[in-house]
């Protein structure tokens, strides 16, 4: 199967360049930057620091769909709309890694999907994904009575906050409680408050340093407390994640899938 990294100078490309390296179903066929980045025409190898693998990098206007066969997109959401649209004009599956959308752009991939099959999710890793399977049996044993928090910590150069994937922790305790999320989370505390609304759930949020990510969702009830954490230590984590979903996604019909899909968690 022929991969496509849009972005391939970002953070996250140039470990999908590695994780394809090692991948046995997958091969890199084409890896983009900004039609004006000084990267077009480097060795991928050499944008990745693993040495030079005989691919260039491109700019996006001069990826063509005759050599891919799945796109992989870890962009910013200013190259969403563009990226998306290509992936339908061109009818190729695609999985999207892109944090800090728009309910704007949710809406339009979620309308691509009729036409394509798109893999979407916050965070790609299998271990995460186990963890929002988890955090929702515990909501659904505790969060009734529990105070209930979500901890996240990222580099210091993440430009969203909450992360998505913290969002998507939330989401998933919301959704087993039956609460909606936009009304009933706190993102910041400061000064006096009331005393805390049990139905809260409240977001906590730090970026330092290179931390990869690391996420923690905390129950503390009267007695006792109950946590669950997930810590990554190297970005590969997540994209040999996101090769696996691109292997999953190809020849999949049309449709919105999750990470829960590829690796078969009911969530």
């Amino acid at each position: 199967m022929k991969v496509a990294i849009l972005g391939a100078n970002g953070r996250m490309g140039r470990v999908l360049i590695e994780a394809l390296r090692e991948n046995d179903q997958a091969e890199l066929a084409a890896a983009t930057v900004r039609d004006d980045s000084p990267w077009c025409g480097v060795d991928v190898g050499e944008l990745a620091g693993i040495g030079a693998q005989g691919i260039q990098c491109s700019g996006f206007t001069d990826l063509d769909p005759e050599r891919v066969d799945v796109v992989i997109d870890f962009t910013l959401p200013a190259a969403f709309d563009t990226n998306l649209a290509w992936c339908v004009e061109h009818s190729k599956p695609v999985v999207i890694g892109t944090t800090g959308l728009s309910a704007a752009q949710i809406a339009s991939l979620d309308a691509a999907s009729a036409h394509i099959p798109i893999v979407f999710a916050a965070n790609y890793s299998v271990g995460i994904n186990v963890m929002l399977a988890l955090v929702k049996q515990a909501a659904k044993a505790l969060g009734e009575t529990a105070d209930i928090e979500i901890l996240e910590a990222h580099h210091r150069f993440k430009q969203d906050a909450p992360s998505g994937t913290a969002m998507a922790i939330g989401e998933a305790i919301a959704d087993s409680l039956g609460r909606n999320l936009q009304e009933c989370a706190v993102y910041g505390r400061e000064g006096k408050e009331p005393v805390r609304d049990q139905k809260t759930i409240g977001f906590a949020t730090v970026r330092a340093g290179d931390i990869v990510g690391e996420h923690t969702a905390l129950f503390a009830d009267i007695g006792e407390r109950f946590e669950i954490t997930h810590k990554a230590s190297s970005r590969l984590t997540f994209a040999k994640g996101a090769v696996q979903a691109a292997n999953w996604l190809n020849g999949k019909a049309s449709g919105r899938y999750g990470m829960n899909d590829v690796i078969g968690l009911d969530y």
